[in-house]
């Protein structure tokens, strides 16, 4: 039974890959906004007061271009800072006032991508092929 309470790092690791890749490959629904940016750049949700236009491409950004970084496991401490940001500013701002049953997707993204900043992204990645 004690290999029920170790913590090894394989498990660590593979742990990690799956978090990347079940997060990233969930959040790639930026695929849709970054087909459609020229329909939706002018009723899109202004939260910050940037702009329609800004406020959609740098959303495009976290949710599309960070997370194939991050399921990649490139650069995936720097580039889930924006994929954080968004999901603070979408669950706390744009969506502040729904129930929570409505913000649930958007907070498990939250958690998950803070997770992976704090953890790192384990072996299998391509920063872990870096870092030896």
């Amino acid at each position: 039974m004690k290999w029920l309470y170790q913590t090894r790092p394989i498990a660590f690791d593979l742990s990690m890959l799956l978090i990347r890749l079940a997060g990233g490959l969930m959040l790639l629904h930026g695929i849709p906004k970054l087909m459609g940016f020229t329909e939706r750049m002018d009723k899109f949700s202004d939260p910050l007061g940037i702009g329609s236009p800004a406020s959609l491409a740098l959303c495009v950004f976290a949710e599309f271009f960070c997370t194939v970084f991050v399921v990649l496991g490139a650069f995936t401490r720097i580039m889930v800072i924006p994929i954080i940001i968004t999901m603070v500013v979408a669950v706390f701002i744009v969506h502040g006032g729904d129930p929570i049953k409505e913000r649930e997707l958007g907070i498990f993204f939250l958690l998950t991508f803070t997770s992976i900043f704090f953890a790192g992204p384990g072996k299998y990645s391509l920063d872990g092929l870096r870092n030896g």
